[in-house]
């Protein structure tokens, strides 16, 4: 094992080639703390974060075994591309959307999904997008871990509630006053 730490990483993955799963437990440490890092600042969500963090590394697993890798000596940049792509596929997944709504009655998700045709529009699309995200860090906790994994997530109410361990109309409750005071704070910091 001493060996193995000191190994480079692409001398880990031929290792783990070879049938070395050894390298492979070098390898997840090396970089578990990094990878984990830059999916959680992606999604916000520690759950979801540490689900797509294991999706990640079944990718990688499946890729080293049938002999796809050619990233020599490149394993960190290879494997957090993956962990983006995985991100990004699992954010255009994402199709339902709450109903909280702007001053002038439209949706705020609607406003956020305004398409990328200029400059101006995608420097939009992020303030919004940084708007909603401080909204919601500003929630307290079960209320934003519950409009996280019924929007970003989109996990039924059913599935909430037994991921929360709470009733499902605990999880409407949630959902609902998330919502209300996601509302609220737009109207006191006139957030179009």
């Amino acid at each position: 094992m001493n060996n193995l730490l000191q190994a480079t990483d692409n001398q880990l993955v031929l290792s783990f080639q070879e049938g070395n799963n050894s390298a492979l437990e070098v390898l997840v440490n090396r970089y578990k703390d990094k990878i984990f890092t830059s999916i959680n600042i992606l999604v916000k969500d520690k759950y979801l974060a540490e689900d797509l963090f294991q999706d990640v590394f079944i990718k990688i697993i499946d890729t080293l075994r049938k002999n796809n890798y050619n990233e020599e000596g490149k394993f960190l940049p290879w494997a957090l591309r993956i962990a983006h792509n995985l991100c990004v596929d699992h954010f255009r997944k994402v199709k339902r959307t709450p109903s909280i709504t702007t001053s002038d009655d439209r949706d705020i998700f609607e406003v956020i999904n305004v398409s990328a045709d200029s400059a101006d529009t995608a420097i939009i699309k992020n303030e919004t997008h940084d708007n909603v995200r401080r909204l919601l860090d500003r929630l307290p906790e079960e209320q934003r871990e519950v409009i996280v994994l019924r929007h970003y997530a989109d996990l039924s109410f059913k599935e909430i509630s037994a991921m929360t361990n709470c009733s499902i109309n605990t999880a409407l409750g949630r959902m609902r006053y998330g919502l209300l005071n996601m509302r609220k704070m737009m109207e006191e910091k006139q957030i179009a």
